[in-house]
């Protein structure tokens, strides 16, 4: 939890104080700084949440433009789009493996959440700590490693077993739609982890303690009295797990694609590919993916506006009771020591074996005698490698200080001002939230291609794709920490006769440090291993890290692909506890 650092009120009135004795700046530009700000922010919203969606929607009715021919007016995209029967399929597979990957995401994230908060299972605060580090690996590495443990003919995990067991034949296939299920559904399920970990948390545990003292078993308290309790965060946490596995793309494209098993993302972006590029008919897939989403965010957003009925939090404090799971307890313990296995110590060692070999080849003393460094000579001397690093960079940290300054003013005017539509304008500021990456992507390229203002084909247009794809999430950031914000700092400050700049710039920001600083590390993170709203939208010197990672993979570049990956992953790492030493040294608390 991100708590204001100590004293940070009273620092703000004695800034208030100080600037009482400072002379007045004249009042008329005070306040034509104030609209001036306002407009901007309102009109730079406006233009980056709307716009691209009603370009996407307008090039869903043309058909390809080509050397010879040019676009028109037509039907034809949302008839092949609906009326196939292989958009029947399309749509069947699009939901069996969203909902797949959101089943067993929660199913595991949430059956380790109550082991680590309603019992005594050893080391959970390091299991705890433990779950966040699949939060920083990309999607795409993931997915490669996973492909390297579970390949049918090149997968170790099948190679061990059948030399193990003399099967004939691989016992487990990745390339399939429950493989597909299974990688994505373990990348998400940290996610649903630290979901349902902060919800048990925060339940009172009497009622679950009434029932256990009135005879119920563990079954029986965890099925009637938990779970009944924690159904707005179950529901909540499930919607979240199937909008991001129907946005995924990194999983269909490298499993499902080779295989000819399609979802929405991988028929985008195979449309796209197509000569002639097939732009409307990947707008009308994408408006289905549209359409999708959006249900799901309005019942997520629904969700959360009515589950005051099922508070159980009072101003009464309390102090969970654990169960003692006797001689089990080590058991949980090596549940989650497996589970840890197959998300962080797997996958990593997979790519770090990988990057020391000339060719790969599964783990044998014959392939232990020809460890080789050539990968890492070949990455660090790869032309784009630099230039692609500097490209991630700029990217992320710009991109993160932007939104959480934009979103600041965009809080303000939402939670401290009564200007008529302001809701909407946090709704438009929410808007990109319903974009997956790749239709984002999508859109993007469609209204540069329409409205050339000299940003497509340069790193601008992902600067922007960036902007738009995370801004929702610092508002959420910024929101938490402006409403704690009292109005009457405001009013002091005014009342000395400082402008509006003044007091936004000299009392407001400062007391947002906590939510500025926890946005734009997170931010950061997830902006710098971005693959599905750059893959449409990089150029030649414009590719991040993660589009050389993708180029390495359609290449069959796997050892070098491999130590780019622990490369990138130790960057992240190491951006992470840079941030995390940041946010606590500028007063970011954990309590």
């Amino acid at each position: 939890m991100m708590d204001a650092p100590a004293g940070g009120p009273a620092r703000a009135l004695d800034r208030v104080a100080a600037m009482a004795t400072a002379a007045p700046p004249p009042r008329a530009f005070s306040i034509s700084l104030k609209w001036v700000v306002i407009g901007v922010c309102v009109a730079f919203t406006l233009y980056i949440a709307v716009i691209p969606l009603g370009f996407l929607l307008w090039q869903s009715f043309f058909t390809p433009q080509t050397a010879a021919k040019a676009a028109v007016f037509t039907l034809g995209n949302y008839l092949t789009a609906y009326s196939s029967s292989e958009t029947a399929r399309l749509f069947w597979n699009s939901l069996r493996y969203a909902v797949g990957v959101a089943s067993f995401a929660f199913f595991v994230g949430t059956g380790l959440a109550w082991m680590n908060e309603r019992t005594n299972t050893p080391f959970k605060s390091l299991f705890y700590a433990l779950s966040l580090i699949p939060l920083v690996i990309p999607g795409i590495l993931f997915t490669v490693a996973w492909i390297l443990l579970g390949s049918p003919k090149i997968g170790i995990i099948n190679l061990m077993v059948m030399d193990w067991f003399g099967l004939q034949s691989a016992p487990f296939d990745i390339y399939t739609l429950w493989g597909m299920i299974w990688v994505d559904g373990l990348h998400y399920s940290p996610m649903a982890f630290l979901l349902m970990t902060a919800a048990f948390r925060s339940m009172d545990p009497s009622l679950e303690e009434s029932a256990t003292m009135s005879g119920a078993n563990v079954f029986q308290v965890i099925w009637y009295i938990t779970l009944k309790l924690a159904w707005p965060a179950i529901f909540a946490t499930f919607l979240i797990l199937f909008v991001r596995a129907i946005e995924s793309f990194e999983v269909p494209a490298l499993l499902g694609l080779p295989v000819g098993i399609q979802v929405f993302t991988s028929s985008i972006y195979q449309a796209i590919h197509r000569y002639p590029s097939q732009v409307g008919l990947a707008s009308a897939y994408a408006v289905t993916l549209l359409l999708i989403t959006s249900v799901g965010i309005f019942f997520i957003s629904r969700l959360s506006a009515s589950g005051s009925k099922y508070s159980t939090m009072t101003g009464k404090g309390f102090r969970p009771r654990q169960i003692d799971l006797g001689r089990w307890r080590w058991f949980a313990a090596g549940i989650f020591f497996v589970y840890f296995s197959l998300i962080v110590l797997l996958p990593f060692l997979v790519l770090l074996w990988s990057s020391f070999q000339k060719f790969y080849s599964v783990p044998s003393m014959e392939a232990l005698k020809s460890l080789t460094l050539d990968p890492y000579r070949f990455v660090l001397s790869y032309p784009n490698l630099s230039r692609s690093v500097w490209n991630s960079l700029f990217l992320s940290f710009g991109s993160a200080t932007l939104i959480m300054l934009i979103t600041s003013v965009i809080c303000w005017i939402v939670v401290k001002t009564k200007l008529p539509g302001r809701w909407l304008l946090d709704n438009l500021a929410s808007l990109p939230m319903v974009f997956p990456g790749l239709v984002l992507g999508l859109a993007l390229m469609i209204f540069y291609l329409n409205v050339d203002i000299g940003v497509y084909g340069t790193m601008w247009i992902m600067f922007i794709a960036y902007v738009t794809r995370f801004m929702p999430y610092g508002l959420r950031f910024n929101t938490t920490s402006m409403m704690q914000i009292h109005k009457e700092l405001e009013e002091s400050a005014a009342m000395s006769g400082a402008s509006w700049a003044t007091t936004f710039y000299r009392v407001i920001l400062p007391l947002l440090k906590p939510g500025l600083l926890a946005g734009w590390i997170y931010i950061m993170i997830v902006s710098i291993r971005e693959l599905s709203s750059s893959i449409l939208l990089y150029s030649p010197g414009t590719e991040v890290v993660s589009i050389v990672i993708w180029e390495l993979w359609e290449n069959g570049q796997y050892v070098e692909l491999s130590a780019l990956g622990v490369l990138f992953i130790l960057l992240l790492f190491g951006l992470v506890m840079v941030a995390q030493y940041i946010g606590k040294k500028f007063g970011i608390k954990e309590h």
